[in-house]
């Protein structure tokens, strides 16, 4: 178990959130222009990196707020934590 930095509450243990995948996805502008192919990139196929990633959070067991992390998918430590109005910080690998 470790603690995870909610952006509006602080620190609580990782048992009161939910991971929802990758953070920054951008729904196409079009999609009524897309063929079934790329549709089905957009809606399944997310990058699975080895080392830093941006996901998506919730907050399940306090505040109910979505917020942002970026892992270390190698070492599964969270570097940081940032609201969805923020913008993405820059990590390197």
């Amino acid at each position: 178990m470790f603690l995870i930095n909610c952006p509006w509450c602080g620190q609580r243990e990782q048992a009161e959130f939910s991971c929802h995948g990758q953070a920054h996805i951008v729904r196409p502008k079009n999609p009524n222009d897309l063929s079934d192919e790329q549709w089905g990139d957009y809606v399944f196929f997310r990058d699975n990196p080895k080392g830093i990633h941006y996901e998506r959070w919730v907050h399940v067991h306090g505040c109910r707020r979505w917020f942002n992390a970026v892992r270390n998918t190698v070492t599964d430590e969270l570097l940081v934590t940032y609201k969805p109005s923020e913008s993405a910080p820059e990590l390197e690998n």
